[in-house]
């Protein structure tokens, strides 16, 4: 069963997103804020996508704040965790947002809150997992480059 990793500050969206990706889209899901264990679990491959919200006001990394982008570029510029996906879902969804955050980020898609047609977001969950890099398909001669 393909395992997701939500990074989310708001329990009701965790709750929601969690029963949805369960029971529509078969996948076991575990909800964190905790950077620390967001790192972990990437590093270990516990996790073959991460859903990543922007704003996490309680959420800090070697004694700063730090929100979903800087969380995204930690784990993308680790050669261990840059081919695992990450994908921001997130309540920024003015014109513009997309493309900065995903520019800012390095992350491999963008889902827009709310999340109201729960049949897209599970196959917009799929499609990122699909076609997720591999550290072969990163580029480099050593493929940790992505």
């Amino acid at each position: 069963m393909p395992k997701i990793l939500i990074v989310e500050d708001d329990p009701m969206n965790c709750l929601v997103f969690s029963r949805v990706l369960t029971k529509r889209g078969n996948f076991e899901v575990r909800c964190t804020e905790d950077v620390d264990d967001v790192l972990i679990t990437a590093q270990q491959g516990a996790a073959d996508i991460i859903l990543m919200d922007i704003g996490l006001p309680n959420s800090s990394y070697a004694g700063k704040s730090v929100n979903g982008v800087q969380i995204t570029q930690l784990l993308k510029a680790n050669p261990t965790t840059a081919h695992l996906p990450v994908v921001l879902v997130t309540a920024f969804n003015m014109p513009g947002d997309r493309e900065r955050y995903l520019k800012e980020s390095g992350a491999d898609g963008y889902i827009p809150k709310p999340v109201v047609d729960h049949e897209d977001f599970v196959a917009q969950v799929h499609h990122y997992m699909d076609n997720k890099k591999t550290p072969s398909t990163c580029g480099g001669e050593d493929g940790k480059k992505c």
